[in-house]
């Protein structure tokens, strides 16, 4: 292989790897994708409010207990998840390896806990006869609307828990580095901030007078 080669290979590689802004290119893909994540987020929050407005029968399920008792431990659990992926973030820039990894697998354990009783939930309300356009207390989209916004934000926190778990093994190992446990954990810290989104919106507003 010729010099002249091994310098246009060797410039190109440093093409790819250089970041085009200020913050490295990881970073700013994560950030790209929160945005559009949120923009997704906020279409289903406006058409969901379109519809409640528009339907004189909407019903109103939730009642203050368990139900929301039940919404608000689930939000307690999604927010010290928030907490212990900050703190988790902070040893990896420190360089403290096993705490890092400590701390995040604590935050996977509490998404676990958040799904299962996302689940349980989800189970009682079909329980109660609730499906995607079919409920026995009045508009039918009732059921669509539920089951889009809070099983697309499941799906946030499965998939959220499962790549948390692959890039704490993965970092263990010397593979990834604490920037890679800061990247996920702007991750998770939207999928959080979605949440309190949703509690007003989806449940709160429909607690039963």
């Amino acid at each position: 292989m010729s010099e002249a080669s091994v310098a246009v290979g060797g410039h190109a590689a440093g093409m790819m790897e250089a970041s085009p802004f200020a913050i490295p290119s990881k970073k700013l893909v994560m950030w790209l994708f929160i945005i559009s994540d949120a923009v997704t987020f906020g279409a289903m929050l406006f058409a969901y409010g379109y519809v409640r407005n528009a339907s004189p029968d909407w019903p109103h399920p939730f009642q203050f207990s368990p139900s929301i008792v039940n919404v608000m431990l689930m939000t307690f659990i999604l927010v010290t998840s928030s907490l212990t992926m900050l703190i988790a973030v902070n040893h990896a820039k420190t360089g403290n390896k096993s705490m890092a990894m400590r701390w995040t697998y604590i935050t996977v354990a509490l998404g676990l806990v958040f799904a299962a009783l996302h689940i349980r939930e989800w189970m009682g309300m079909i329980g109660q006869g609730v499906r995607p356009f079919q409920n026995p207390w009045g508009a039918s989209l009732f059921g669509a609307t539920f089951f889009s916004i809070t099983g697309l934000h499941l799906l946030h926190v499965v998939g959220g828990v499962i790549a948390l778990t692959v890039v704490a093994m993965r970092y263990g190992r010397g593979r990834y580095t604490g920037d890679d446990i800061e990247i996920w954990g702007l991750y998770w810290h939207f999928v959080d901030l979605v949440w309190m989104f949703v509690v007003p919106l989806v449940y709160l507003l429909n607690v039963a007078r």
